[in-house]
C-alpha cells in the first residue's frame, strides 16, 4: 500500500459528534497529520456556508468539497469549481419530494431557502450549518442556482421509498442519496465524494491509492471506492463497513482520532 499523503473526511457522523461537536482528539489528530507531513480536508453534503467553522480550528488549506463534492471551494469559501441541477432535473426532483410530503430545502451556495420555517429538522439544521434559512414562497425563482436540494423526513421508511422514486425520477441527471437517514440530497450528476478525491489527488500530484478516506454513510461510498485506504465509522451500517477496509469506532467515541493515529501508524 502506499504512504497516505492525504486524508479526506467526511464530517457529519464521521468528524463531529451527534451533538455537531468537533472534538479536542479530533482537533489534535488533525494536528498530527499535519506534523507529518499528511494532506487533510473535508467533503460534507454540507452547503458551503455550512464548511466555514471547520476550515480555521483544522488549519485547512486545501480545496475543500460542498454538497457531496459538486462545488470545490477554497479555504475562503471562495468558489474554485461548481456545478449545478439543471433546472429541469431541479423541478422534477421538487415534484417528487412534495408528492411524498417531505419538507423541502434548496441551497445555493450562498443560501438555504425552505418554505416552511417550522420544518421538523429547520432548528437541527440551523444548528448543524450555524446559518439561518431565507423563507420563501415559491421555489421556482431559485432553480438556476440550485446546487442541492433535500427532502427532510423523520420517517425513514418513507424517505427510503422516496429516495427509490427519485432516482427513478432524475435517472443519470442527477444523483440522488441520503446523507443521514432523515435527508435525501439530489445533487448534480456526475459529481460526487469520489470525483472529488479524484480532484484533489491531482491538484497535488500524487496517485488515489495514496488516498485515506474517512465516513459514514451510503454517499460515501464513492471515496471509498476510489482510494487506497477508507475507514466507515462504528456507527455507520453494515453495508457501509463492508465497502470499507478499515472500521473504527463511532462517533461518539473519537472514531475518527482513532482511525487518525492508524494512518500515522502505517505512514
Amino acid at each position: 500500500m502506499s504512504r497516505i499523503a492525504l486524508v479526506v473526511s467526511d464530517v457529519d457522523g464521521t468528524l463531529l459528534t451527534k451533538d455537531k461537536i468537533l472534538t479536542d482528539d479530533a482537533k489534535n489528530a488533525v494536528r498530527a497529520l499535519h506534523a507529518a507531513g499528511i494532506g487533510f480536508t473535508i467533503v460534507s453534503s454540507r452547503p458551503t456556508i455550512g464548511m466555514g467553522f471547520l476550515i480555521e480550528p483544522l488549519a485547512i488549506t486545501l480545496p475543500v468539497g460542498a454538497f457531496n463534492g459538486s462545488s470545490i471551494v477554497n479555504a475562503k469559501l471562495q468558489p474554485i469549481e461548481q456545478h449545478l441541477i439543471a433546472p429541469a432535473v431541479a423541478q422534477r426532483s421538487l415534484d417528487v419530494l412534495n408528492e411524498f410530503g417531505v419538507d423541502i430545502w434548496l441551497f445555493s451556495n450562498e443560501r438555504w431557502y425552505t418554505r416552511n420555517p417550522n420544518g421538523e429538522y429547520v432548528s437541527h439544521e440551523k444548528r448543524a450549518i450555524k446559518a439561518d434559512p431565507t423563507i420563501i414562497a415559491d421555489f421556482t425563482p431559485h432553480l438556476l442556482e440550485a446546487c442541492k436540494i433535500v427532502g427532510a423526513s423523520s420517517d425513514a421508511a418513507l424517505l427510503a421509498r422516496c429516495e427509490a422514486a427519485m432516482q427513478q425520477a432524475v435517472g443519470t441527471e442527477a444523483t440522488a442519496v441520503r446523507s443521514q437517514t432523515y435527508y435525501l440530497d439530489v445533487t448534480p450528476a456526475g459529481h460526487d465524494k469520489g470525483t472529488f478525491v479524484e480532484n484533489i489527488a491531482k491538484r497535488l500530484g500524487i496517485s488515489t491509492d495514496a488516498v485515506a478516506t474517512i465516513g459514514d454513510m451510503q454517499n460515501d461510498l464513492p471515496m471509498f471506492a476510489r482510494s487506497g485506504m477508507s475507514f466507515a465509522m462504528g456507527n455507520a451500517a453494515d453495508d457501509i463497513k463492508q465497502r470499507a477496509t478499515h472500521v473504527t469506532d463511532t462517533n461518539e467515541r473519537d472514531g475518527f482520532a482513532r482511525a487518525m493515529e492508524t494512518i500515522l501508524k502505517v505512514g
